[in-house]
């Protein structure tokens, strides 16, 4: 088998980079070990330029690895990297939050199971509500057929203006109070979502050795 261009490449390097060490050794100069766009190692007392924001280590006089410098990430790669940290921190505090406020799965199971009755409960005054607000409003579609346009008879009077905006304020009140329980049907389902989560996590958690 011939040997690869590249693996040629990297010994010449290497015995290029041999005598640099021990010059460096003399002096007492620190020296770089890094790799260009070829995959090829490099050794020398200085990074060129372009290689500058790329990964590298720090030799000793022995040529032995003292220190490494990552690679300098992009701005785009930063702000992953920052929030995949900052993920990574909410988890570990939540896990620490299920782990010293709750001694078994089912303290949050009773817990889910309070709260959302507590929010059946909003949601059945709504719909009390929801249900006089309808009966206001055929109330009101009785009395406006008594008036013009509504009214076949053609000596009614046009709708006054009071009874206008009380119509007006029952249809709002309605939209209100619909949009209020359609709130409180997601407030009831994103907490059961979370409760969910939060039983599935703990069991997780409590069943490994070292959960505790």
């Amino acid at each position: 088998m011939k040997p690869r261009p590249i693996l040629i490449a990297a010994a010449i390097s290497c015995l290029i980079a041999a005598p640099a060490l021990l010059a460096a050794e003399s002096k007492g100069v620190k020296s770089y070990k890094w790799v260009d766009k070829n995959g090829v190692t490099h050794y020398g007392d200085m990074v060129p330029p372009e290689y500058a924001t790329q990964g590298r280590s720090e030799l000793n006089a022995q040529g032995v690895e003292m220190r490494q410098y990552p690679r300098q990430l992009s701005p785009a790669e930063a702000d992953v990297a920052q929030q995949q940290a900052a993920t990574e921190s909410r988890r570990r505090q939540h896990d620490s939050f299920l782990l010293t406020t709750y001694t078994r799965a089912s303290d949050i199971e009773q817990l889910r199971d309070e709260r959302i009755a507590l929010i059946d409960g909003q949601m059945d005054i709504a719909r009390g509500s929801i249900d006089l607000n309808k009966q206001r409003l055929a109330d009101l579609q009785r009395r406006l057929g008594s008036f013009r346009p509504y009214s076949a008879n053609a000596n009614a009077r046009r709708v006054p203006d009071q009874l206008t905006d009380e119509v007006v304020r029952t249809l709002k009140e309605r939209d209100s109070l619909r949009g209020s329980l359609a709130s409180r049907e997601k407030e009831k389902a994103d907490l059961r979502a979370q409760f969910d989560a939060d039983i599935s996590r703990y069991k997780e958690l409590t069943a490994r050795p070292s959960g505790r």
